[in-house]
This record gives C-alpha cells, structure tokens and sequence, in this order.
C-alpha cells in the first residue's frame, strides 16, 4: 500500500482545485445511532480514533455557541418543537408544532411573531474550536432556509405557499436568508481565511424529478442562494451544494449560479447516473458521495458495496473531481461490516 503524503486538509484542497491528491479523499455522513454502532464493532473509544481506523478524511464543522433566552425543551430557535419519533430502524427528531401554520397574512406574522436573532450568538468561541484541527477541511456558516420555512409553516402548507400565498414566501425567505448570510459573515470575521467549505443547500428533488417547478426555483431560491455563493467566494471558501434527489434538469442553473461541489450524487434516482453527470458536468463541478445508502450500504451485500467503490472511482474519479462520501447520512440499519467495506475499498483503490 502506498503511503500517505498529505493531510486531509491538503486532500480535500488538492481536489477542489483540480490538482492531484495522493489518493481520493474519503468523508464521512451517518446518524448518531451509526457511528455509535460502528464504533462499538471496531471498538473505537472515539469518532477520531473511527476516522483514522478508517483513513476518513472528516470536516470540522465550526458554529457560534447559543447564548440567547432560554428555550423551551425540544423547541429551537424559530419556535418549532420537535419530538423522537422511532421508526423500527432508526430515531429521528421531527418537527411536531409549525409556529406560523396559523397565520394567513405577511401582516400577522409582522404584528405576532418575533424571529431570533444574531445577538443570541457568541462567536468569540469559534478560534477555539479550531485549535489543533489545523491539519483538517474547516466548514462554517452557509444556509438552507426553505427546510426551516417548512418547518414554521408545515411541509404541506410551505409547499402550497409557492402558489397561493407568494408574498408571505418571499417575505419569510427574506429574513431566513438575510440571518444565514449575517451568520456566515460572523463566522468568517472569527477566524478570517480558515473557512474551506461553506454549505449552500436546498433539496429540491424527489426519486423522479423536482419537487418545485424550474421557475418556482429561479423566483424563490436561486437569487436568494446566489447571495450566499458570492459571499463564500468573496471569502475564499468553496461552495458545497447539497441537493437531494432527480435534479438534473436545474443543475445548470446551479452551476452557473456559482457551486463548487455537489452532494449527494443519488445515482439510481431518474437522470442522475454517474456517466453521463460525469461526462456533461465532471469539467464543472467536484462530486461528493455516490455511495448509495438506499440499498447497496443498507441492504447490498459486501461485494455489491465494493464494486459500487469501485465503479465510483473509475466514473466519478476518472480524471479527478471526486470525494468518496454516502449518498446523505447512512442509516442505522446499515450493517457496520458493509460501512467498513466501503472505506477499506476506498482506500485500497483511491490512490491516484
């Protein structure tokens, strides 16, 4: 086996700018209950012994520590709730009160609802969180307000506002945006220069193709997210797009809109097999996943899981631009033995 001649750090930079790396950087994404899973099968007292056992290449994700009113449990900043909710292979936390569900009016939400705001923040704690991560990709700040807009309004209701109320979208992506884009800026005045990545994300798509309409995504979205990309780059941070699902009909539009790297690469959804992505976009934009945790991490078995390495390597890999990564988080049901398959394939075969 070759040796290792870069950091992380150096991997991840050497990809994005289309430089040769020693071998295809490796990122890590699953639930809580996953890497406690997978650490107990490896018996790693820590994630960072995991990550190294394991070659990954892991981002540290820096943000300010909350210092606002005190919140209610289970409530976040915008007033949502939440509660476990178990699902035979996995706990997630769902979003159980929409604090804006009841209002009909821009004008009600004015007299009636107070947003958070930055104030509530300390970002002197940022410099110290990096101490020491030197030798890692360091990503802060970044946006994905649609998802919080579902969250105030409910998914069916945030949906249906595209149409029947767009004034009240407009207004409330407004203020979600204008927090993000404040809170990104606070975040690159802390540690000046350190910001690698910054994540730009919306999930657009389902199984079969979008979710909204193209024009709906050029009224509500695309100007709003372009703000944020400008402002990565004017701080010498790379843009990581994460855009769940079929979106290959707006990834042009994403592109020229300025992103840098695209997640997750769901490859067995419509449209988006890794060859022709590849051939139409590889020149445009760094791909980061393509391990897909729908069957082959979950369900696949240990061969199935190191071909899919493999070809990902060959396709996506050929020629650089690529991040060997899960299509989004890996689930719990995941067998630990299928995740270790992945990076061990990875690294056996990333060497460039």
């Amino acid at each position: 086996m070759p040796k290792e001649s870069m950091t992380p750090r150096e991997r991840w930079l050497a990809v994005l700018n289309r430089q040769k790396p020693d071998r295809i950087p490796m990122d890590y994404w699953a639930t809580p209950e996953t890497t406690r899973k997978l650490m107990r099968y490896l018996k790693c007292e820590s994630e960072e012994e995991l990550f190294k056992r394991l070659h990954i290449d892991h981002v540290i994700d820096v943000h300010p520590e909350y210092v606002g009113p005190a919140l209610p449990k289970d409530c976040d900043i915008f007033g949502c709730r939440y509660r476990d909710v178990d699902y035979g292979t996995g706990v997630y936390r769902e979003c159980i009160y929409h604090p804006l569900s009841k209002y009909k009016t821009v004008e009600e939400i004015k007299k009636n609802y107070r947003w958070p705001s930055l104030d509530w923040y300390d970002y002197s704690v940022i410099p110290k969180k990096i101490i020491g991560k030197e030798d890692y990709p360091i990503r802060g700040g970044g946006s994905e307000p649609f998802l919080i807009y579902k969250n105030l309004r409910g998914q069916q209701q945030a949906f249906m506002d595209l149409i029947l109320n767009p004034e009240m979208v407009h207004f409330c992506l407004d203020k979600l945006f204008d927090f993000c884009y404040q809170n990104t800026l606070r975040i690159y005045e802390a540690i000046p220069g350190k910001v690698m990545l910054t994540y730009v994300a919306e999930d657009m798509g389902s199984q079969e193709g979008l979710m909204y309409s193209p024009q709906q995504i050029r009224e509500f979205l695309l100007p709003r997210m372009k703000r944020m990309i400008d402002l990565a780059h004017q701080a010498g941070a790379f843009v990581f797009h994460h855009n769940d699902g079929a979106i290959r009909q707006i990834l042009p539009e994403m592109i020229e809109a300025g992103i840098d790297i695209l997640n997750p690469i769901q490859w067995r959804c419509k449209g988006m097999d890794r060859v022709s992505l590849k051939r139409d976009f590889g020149d445009k934009v760094i791909f980061h996943g393509g391990m897909d945790n729908q069957y082959t991490l979950a369900f696949g078995s240990k061969e199935e899981v190191r071909q899919e390495v493999m070809d990902n390597i060959r396709i996506l890999g050929k020629g650089g631009g690529y991040i060997l990564a899960p299509c989004h988080n890996i689930q719990a049901v995941s067998p630990p033995e299928n995740i270790v398959t992945m990076y061990q394939t990875g690294y056996e075969y990333g060497w460039m």
